[in-house]
């Protein structure tokens, strides 16, 4: 977004300019500046930096940029870039913090006495000045390692952003990396002075809260889908009965158990209306063996974009279907929304007459 100059008859534009055209350098500038001036990437919370050019682990000479700590006590790795595309930033951040991520309250500390030894800033005893300085920023009394560096977040700040970097950004916050990108753009004023323009651009400040009360939720639903496929089955089909059973296996048995009572595959089909016939039962010309229906079904799965996997579908001698000159299969993968789909099932044996019906049940027990 451009800004402008306010004028008596007159609104105009401030012409942008690039650091490389002013010749401001990533380390020798921005960095050296924004080291001692940190509060202009985290304008509403408070940070403070534990080290620059970081990379104290073996068999590398990567460097993070500036390594902050935020105060909820989480790491920040900070990446800078001068350029208008953002290079592959947002993958230096992931493998730097990666490598951070085990990082403990007595390694901060000794990163920190090494910063402030490259500042000369130390007293005579720096490991103990700077173990001082992140208690105080934190406002603990003693060191807490277990509630130190419980996430580490990423912050990248450029010129600007190439979409591939930002769509890649948008995809690791949608999993709950907490990763942001801070666009820095420069304008040049009448008499060559420089104006920097800093805003947050991924995630949108207005959006951070809605966005993390959307993260929340789908962890909940991710957490309660685990659940779900972890849950096992009690069936009962007529006379006979099964204990512990996963998902797969209980509507193998009562697809199997329905059709072998004399009803259809397409009718056992129609009482799952919200999966697609061919991507849970598909079938091939002929009375066929596992072999023959395999080689039959190979390639593109009708009306799909699927490939046909046979690991993936009950395609086994007694398990395929034979009916009107067609064999069909079945499907292993069933979801959260399996006990109402044996639901339907039964009530389709009800509904037909299949001998017994009164005796089919379920019942679902969390593992």
């Amino acid at each position: 977004m451009p800004l402008y100059t306010l004028r008596d008859n007159s609104i105009t534009p401030l012409p942008s300019t690039s650091f490389r055209a002013e010749q401001v350098y990533e380390r020798a500038d921005l960095q050296r500046l924004l080291r001692d001036q940190i509060e202009i990437l985290f304008p509403d919370e408070r940070a403070m930096v534990l080290a620059e050019e970081f990379g104290d682990w073996e068999d590398s000479r990567r460097r993070i940029d500036l390594l902050c700590l935020d105060g909820d006590a989480n790491l920040v790795v900070v990446e800078l870039k001068r350029t208008e595309s953002g290079g592959h930033m947002e993958l230096q951040g992931l493998r730097y913090a990666a490598m951070v991520s085990t990082m403990t309250f007595d390694q901060a500390a000794q990163a920190h006495a090494h910063y402030l030894n490259q500042r000369s800033k130390a007293d005579k005893n720096p490991e103990h000045q700077a173990r001082k300085a992140i208690l105080s920023f934190l406002g603990w009394e003693e060191p807490q390692d277990d509630g130190f560096a419980a996430n580490v977040r990423i912050l990248l700040a450029s010129q600007d952003f190439h979409r591939e970097l930002t769509t890649t950004v948008m995809w690791l916050l949608e999993r709950d990396i907490d990763i942001r990108c801070v666009r820095l753009t420069p304008y040049k004023l009448d008499d060559d002075q420089i104006v920097l323009n800093v805003e947050q651009v991924i995630p949108l400040p207005e959006a951070a809260e809605y966005q993390i009360r959307v993260r929340e939720k789908r962890q909940l639903e991710r957490a309660e889908r685990s659940r779900l496929g972890r849950s096992k089955i009690d069936l009962t089909l007529g006379e006979q009965s099964w204990t512990r059973l996963t998902k797969r296996e209980a509507m193998l048995r009562t697809i199997l158990h329905l059709f072998n009572s004399g009803i259809s595959p397409e009718q056992i089909a129609d009482t799952i209306p919200w999966r697609k016939r061919n991507q849970f039962l598909i079938h091939a010309e002929g009375t066929l063996n596992a072999q023959e229906f395999c080689t039959a079904a190979a390639g593109l799965i009708p009306d799909t974009r699927r490939t046909f996997r046979p690991e993936l579908w009950y395609c086994e001698n007694k398990q395929l279907m034979h009916y009107r000159g067609k064999t069909w299969a079945l499907v292993k993968r069933w979801g959260q929304r399996t006990p109402e789909a044996l639901r339907n099932l039964m009530d389709l044996a009800n509904e037909k007459g299949v001998e017994n019906a009164s005796k089919m049940a379920f019942e679902v027990h969390e593992s």
